[in-house]
């Protein structure tokens, strides 16, 4: 029976002033390979750098840093390195931007180069920037795990001779954050479909701790996600799940939703009220028409439910003895008329009093200058793209004029103003 066989184990440290912390950290990892990271000859004082302690000859090394001169071999030797068992990759000793540039690249070709290798990087050595160019690129690869060789000290300036030690440094957390983190900067311009699918691919992460951070913004990025396509159901059940840890930050949105998915009289003004919301976010997006196309049904559909709310008519069939003297409504196939947008607004202004009566009647002209934005577009009778100052001018009119005459007729049901979709995970205390 063939045993199966070990990933081979590559080492990647870098060289600084002191050679003990790396015998130490190749003696405990038994790497096949060994690639040094090292600075070369100082540009401007010709001074040698630390690649002589991989690649110089003879006796080249102080045992102790108060010896009067070396007398030890290069390090590959003390180790037992065959020559074709290690590199040396020269980088800049204080250019963290070449030296981040040579070790990711250098990595890169490792991993082409032993597939199947177990990779771990070891930051004990070397100038502060190459420590911080190395822990960055390694910090880009799930593959590449971090080690210190580390122990116990007598002072703050270095760790007892003799009693040193590799220890894996924990970066899951940061790893993770670096991974979650442009997801979830998505929610900024309402992205939660890309917020969702772009967290439900990452490695889910061995903390119990993160791994349930994780999942608790994926499931919220799938729950607002499904608000913005107007699934209110789902995303009530998905919020719904989490209101021990949500409930104080997001207590508006649960009840709002939950105005959204209760039949009472509330419910109807409220999805008014949550479509205006959601133009709000596609105008965010620089989406202009899209955004106008859904004012233009929050203009309908509040025509549509003032006149069935006062006057108990449906615009898909209204009464021909309702219909009074001055106004043309066409009938379908079928003979029943009907009132498009503007000819449903003047049936409200002539059939009802109070707020909306009033609205109408002060901004049926506002009303039509409007509509010219939407007509206009490619979603609607033209090919002009709505530009943003069209979207603002519309919205601005709706905002002063619209929604304030909406939130009067809705007194009586105590409606409140939704609010918008949070752009980020205010909670994040709670998690």
């Amino acid at each position: 029976m063939s045993q199966p066989s070990i990933s081979p184990t590559i080492l990647i440290c870098t060289v600084g002033g002191s050679y003990e912390p790396i015998l130490t950290a190749i003696r405990q990892t038994a790497p096949s390979f060994v690639c040094f990271i090292c600075s070369g000859k100082d540009l401007a004082t010709g001074r040698a750098g630390s690649d002589v302690q991989i690649i110089g000859k003879g006796s080249i090394i102080k045992k102790s840093f108060t010896d009067a001169k070396p007398t030890l071999p290069n390090i590959p030797t003390q180790a037992g390195l065959r020559e074709d068992q290690y590199e040396v990759v020269e980088v800049l000793a204080d250019d963290l931007e070449q030296a981040f540039g040579q070790i990711r690249t250098a990595l890169l070709d490792l991993s082409r180069r032993f597939p199947e290798g177990r990779f771990l990087a070891d930051y004990t050595g070397g100038t502060k920037t190459m420590t911080a160019a190395l822990v960055t690129a390694t910090l880009e690869s799930d593959t590449v795990e971090l080690q210190l060789v580390t122990g116990s000290r007598v002072d703050l300036v270095k760790v007892q001779s003799g009693m040193e030690a590799a220890m894996p440094a924990n970066v899951e957390r940061i790893r993770l954050e670096r991974a979650m983190a442009p997801y979830i900067a998505g929610w900024q311009r309402f992205a939660y479909a890309e917020a969702a699918q772009g967290l439900a691919g990452l490695k889910p992460p061995r903390e119990p701790a993160l791994l349930a951070r994780l999942r608790t913004l994926r499931d919220l990025s799938q729950a607002f996600d499904a608000w913005d396509r107007f699934d209110h159901a789902a995303a009530f059940t998905l919020l719904d799940a989490y209101r021990p840890k949500i409930g104080q930050t997001l207590a508006r949105h649960l009840d709002t939703l939950k105005l959204l998915i209760t039949a009472t009289p509330r419910q109807e003004p409220m999805r008014l009220l949550d479509l205006w919301r959601n133009a709000q976010r596609r105008a965010v997006q620089g989406r202009y028409d899209d955004a106008v196309a859904r004012i233009y049904r929050v203009l309908e559909w509040s025509a549509q439910w003032l006149l069935r709310k006062h006057c108990g008519i449906d615009t898909a069939a209204v009464p021909p003895e309702r219909v009074p003297d001055g106004i043309q409504l066409s009938a379908n196939r079928e003979g029943k008329l009907q009132a498009p947008l503007f000819a449903a607004w003047e049936l409200v202004e002539r059939l009802s009093t109070g707020p909306a009566s009033g609205f109408i009647r002060e901004n049926k002209q506002q009303l039509l200058t409007q509509l010219q934005i939407r007509n206009s577009s490619i979603l609607a009778h033209g090919f002009t793209p709505v530009s943003g100052k069209e979207w603002a001018t519309f919205a601005n009119w709706i905002d002063g004029h619209l929604l304030p005459m909406l939130l009067a007729e809705a007194t009586d049901l105590k409606i409140p103003t939704p609010p918008q979709l949070p752009t980020g995970p205010v909670w994040e205390s709670k998690i």
